[in-house]
């Protein structure tokens, strides 16, 4: 993996503009999250609406308070049914925009986050799909049958095929789960890739301010293809894409000797 370049020294209006912003969701973020832990008894459909709120309040505070807007390209691409979304993943950005770029949107997600106080409490009650995933083949039986029927309520699913969060201009190996689930269910793979890490890294406190790019990719048709192709015709595309929105964060590729 390479390694990413170093941030700008930020200014104190952004480190005071950061620091509010943190403020924000610590005081927002508890309150709401119990409102959504008694949504559980309720259908499926309105415990998943009832996070809207704090994602509307959310990616305000990130527009209007860190000044970080966004741009979606190739919109024309996203298909008119249910699809299994590939997407870029650097930092807690995407994990909320895109529920805004996207139509009822769920993600895959880790099942030990539900132990985290208040958020994954919050998480639990909603129908996200969780899977163990130091599971293996039980990881990926899971994440078949929940996105399955996820999928089949009128849901997206959101997957980061590399697992973790990347730096922008890294680049991880991309995981099967997504494409066995494409493949399995005959969902469209819709690749995206995406530059928030430019501006909110990785763990990082400090939020620079600019305007992500969002691209969006032609839909992969799974039909008669296996998991290796989906996936790797995902991942041709996507790591392609990101070397033309950004590409000053991949030089040292032009730099390198051909083989």
């Amino acid at each position: 993996m390479n390694k990413p370049s170093p941030a700008p020294k930020p200014s104190l209006l952004i480190v005071l503009r950061s620091a509010l912003f943190m403020l924000m969701l610590v005081l927002i973020t508890p309150p709401y999250a119990l409102f959504v832990m008694l949504s559980f008894p309720l259908p499926h459909r309105m415990r998943r609406q009832s996070v809207v709120a704090w994602v509307v309040m959310a990616s305000w505070l990130i527009k209007h308070l860190l000044r970080i807007d966004y741009r979606v390209l190739g919109r024309e691409n996203i298909p008119d049914r249910p699809s299994v979304i590939f997407s870029k993943h650097q930092s807690a950005w995407e994990t909320i925009v895109l529920q805004l770029v996207f139509p009822w949107t769920l993600f895959v997600w880790k099942s030990e986050l539900k132990r985290l106080p208040f958020f994954g409490w919050a998480l639990a009650a909603t129908p996200m799909i969780s899977i163990d995933r130091g599971g293996g083949k039980e990881a990926l039986r899971q994440l078949v049958e929940q996105g399955r029927l996820r999928l089949g309520q009128g849901y997206w699913v959101i997957i980061f095929p590399e697992g973790t969060r990347t730096p922008v201009g890294t680049h991880r190996r991309y995981k099967p789960g997504g494409a066995h689930l494409a493949v399995e269910t005959g969902a469209p793979v819709v690749p995206v890739a995406l530059n928030s890490g430019e501006f909110w890294s990785r763990q990082a406190f400090i939020k620079f301010p600019g305007t992500v790019t969002v691209s969006i990719g032609p839909a992969i048709d799974p039909a008669g293809l296996s998991a290796e192709d989906v996936n790797a015709r995902a991942e041709a595309w996507m790591e392609g894409e990101m070397r033309r929105i950004c590409p000053h964060r991949y030089e040292h590729d032009a730099a390198r000797p051909a083989a």
